[in-house]
């Protein structure tokens, strides 16, 4: 059974952080995976998605329109911090910043749901 996702009805995140990593995780270094032509170098060690990093911001792997459907075009080789980002902590309640990103475009906050642990249960 399929779940919903809210994320692919919002995608502010995508257009609110700067989103910033360590440089080797860009498939240009050995191992690496995010597309380093969607990438600019912010430091020796660090890099940043396209379009993350001016204002307005926009990641370049987004598509699609915010607030109504949008999809990362590089979801499988996204980097840390969008992978590390929760849309819902372990214990089944919305991130606040979530909600407060969502409300700045008009969508409802999101509901809790059953903690990640119970849903093998």
């Amino acid at each position: 059974m399929e779940t919903y996702n809210p994320c692919l009805d919002c995608g502010i995140c995508c257009t609110h952080f700067r989103i910033s990593f360590y440089w080797a995780e860009a498939d240009d270094a050995p191992g690496g995976f995010v597309p380093a032509d969607m990438t600019e170098q912010l430091t020796p060690h660090l890099r940043c998605m396209k379009g993350s990093n001016s204002i307005p911001r926009r990641c370049s792997a987004l598509a699609g329109t915010v607030g109504e459907k949008v999809w990362c075009t590089i979801y499988e080789n996204r980097p840390t911090p969008c992978r590390e980002f929760p849309v819902y902590f372990d214990d089944g309640q919305p991130n606040p910043k979530c909600d407060e990103l969502r409300a700045r475009i008009g969508l409802p906050a999101l509901l809790p749901q059953a903690p990640a642990d119970s849903a093998a249960a």
